[in-house]
């Protein structure tokens, strides 16, 4: 009984951006999204939205769209990629990106390579992992603002949502169900909560407070840091697990995890959905998981009694950090800094064996001004996995880390590099500490030797020339990571 029209708007594929100047546009483009949705929408005086994403960026760009206009709307979440086999293990994207610092340590040949690639990806989908944009669907459908199952099912398997969506956009219209309603504090809470119980990506922390900006809603570090205290990591899941989102679906889907979740207490059930009734009213009938599943632990026998993103603070980042620490790797890593200005090259270095174990790579002048756009590190992060240093070597900067990445991580340091930071500070043996336990991101050095650093500093020029026109927009506009890299200003929700 609804009239629908579709309209599209942009998108980055990772997969292909990552490791070229072109990943500096991954995250302006969550902008570009969430304006052009909202521009498409405001223009042409649409009454609600059916939002259909299906990449990390593309997730919380119609989130941030679907906050400002806050007229009935929905997200149907594009679907996860089924994995790929090769010689009987199944790979994913990772296992893709990974295999060059397999074979430049020689642990495989060009052409087991090559043949990996070919198999890595054999369909469509989103990433297969717990990487962002799985991480991102299930924050949406655990905040309410996905029908149950939405970021669990498969993309080939999407025909059953499709259909669903008809009946309950229209009942959200006719009982003027907005988003405002649903996306309440409570509900964030609940997205984070799942989150750290999935192992989900540090991309979710800059995602959801710019949501929470849109909805000019305070949401901090803090917040995250005091779910993750009390959050367990129950889920095995790639990149530093050994499942993908396909073995979250056979076992149950997402709301058997968050079935779980709520059963422990760690879910608020009262808070309001699309499906118009409550989260726990939702829940109430969907069968457990599996007897003798190994996928998502009992809360009881956590694989981290505590989340894996920890907020870090102190002289390296005053403002903050997010680390990426699974326990896998220990939870404090000290050690002399291997600086790099450029991914490039510390990729170099990787490859002539001139990063050691024990070493704290350092990539600055990567974050939302000094790129400018803040790329993802996975090509640095994968290729230290394939070599085997994953345990041996902490990877630090101001830009981001893929969901696919793992390892000892810390990224989002602010205040970057490039706005002064002490990060375009550090030089090489510099000691530095990451502590997961305490919170604490520091170098030892002393106020005197800050300051007469600091005295000669200087951003490097080359960062300065020829930026491109939409990079150098949001190079002028945006905010800190600690803010969720925004690039609009609090707005009032359309009448």
């Amino acid at each position: 009984g609804e009239l629908a029209l579709r309209f599209n708007t942009c998108g980055v594929s990772d997969a292909m951006s990552m490791g070229t100047p072109g990943m500096r546009y991954s995250l302006p483009s969550r902008e570009v999204i969430a304006d052009s949705v909202e521009m498409v929408m405001q223009a042409q005086c649409y009454d609600g939205l059916v939002a259909v994403p299906g990449c990390d960026k593309n997730l919380p760009g119609c989130l941030i769209a679907i906050a400002r206009l806050n007229r009935p709307a929905l997200v149907v979440y594009g679907g996860t990629i089924k994995p790929g086999v090769h010689l009987n293990q199944r790979v994913d994207v990772i296992s893709a990106f990974q295999s060059y610092g397999e074979l430049i340590a020689g642990r495989i040949s060009a052409a087991e390579r090559r043949d990996l690639l070919h198999q890595a990806c054999p369909g469509v989908g989103a990433c297969g992992g717990m990487y962002t944009a799985n991480t991102m669907a299930c924050a949406i459908e655990a905040m309410g603002m996905a029908l149950p199952y939405s970021a669990s099912t498969p993309a080939l398997e999407k025909a059953a949502e499709c259909h669903a969506v008809g009946p309950v956009i229209q009942h959200l219209l006719a009982r003027d169900i907005c988003p405002r309603q649903i996306m309440t504090r409570a509900a964030f809470d609940n997205a984070i909560t799942v989150v750290m119980a999935m192992g989900g990506s540090t991309n979710a922390v800059i995602h959801l407070l710019a949501v929470a900006h849109a909805l000019d809603m305070p949401l901090s570090l803090d917040d995250f840091q005091a779910i993750s205290a009390r959050v367990p990591v129950l889920a095995d899941l790639k990149p530093s697990g050994r499942y993908l989102m396909q073995d979250v679906h056979d076992v149950g889907g997402l709301p058997a995890v968050m079935k779980r979740l709520l059963e422990a207490g760690l879910l608020d059930g009262e808070c309001l959905t699309v499906t118009g009734t409550s989260l726990a009213d939702n829940l109430r009938n969907v069968a457990p998981l599996g007897e003798g599943q190994q996928v998502i632990a009992e809360v009881s026998a956590p694989l981290q009694a505590r989340g894996h993103i920890r907020i870090l603070r102190g002289n390296l980042a005053e403002a903050g950090a997010v680390g990426k620490i699974t326990g896998k790797e220990g939870t404090c890593f000290v050690g002399p800094a291997r600086v790099f200005d450029h991914e490039e090259d510390a990729l170099q270095a990787i490859e002539q064996g001139r990063v050691n174990r024990g070493d704290v790579l350092v990539i600055r002048y990567a974050g939302p001004l000094g790129a400018p756009g803040m790329p993802e590190m996975l090509g640095i992060t994968a290729t230290l996995a394939g070599a085997g240093l994953t345990e041996h070597v902490a990877v630090l900067t101001d830009g981001r880390f893929s969901g696919g990445s793992h390892g000892f991580l810390v990224g989002h340091v602010v205040p970057e590099a490039y706005a002064g930071g002490m990060l375009g500070l550090l030089q090489d043996d510099d000691r530095v500490t990451l502590d997961g336990d305490q919170g604490v991101i520091s170098v030892a050095l002393s106020d005197a030797e800050i300051a007469a650093r600091r005295q000669s500093w200087c951003a490097p020029a080359a960062l300065d020339h020829e930026v491109p026109a939409l990079l150098d927009k949001f190079r002028h506009s945006v905010t800190t990571a600690s803010t969720g890299c925004v690039t609009s200003g609090l707005r009032p929700a359309p009448e």
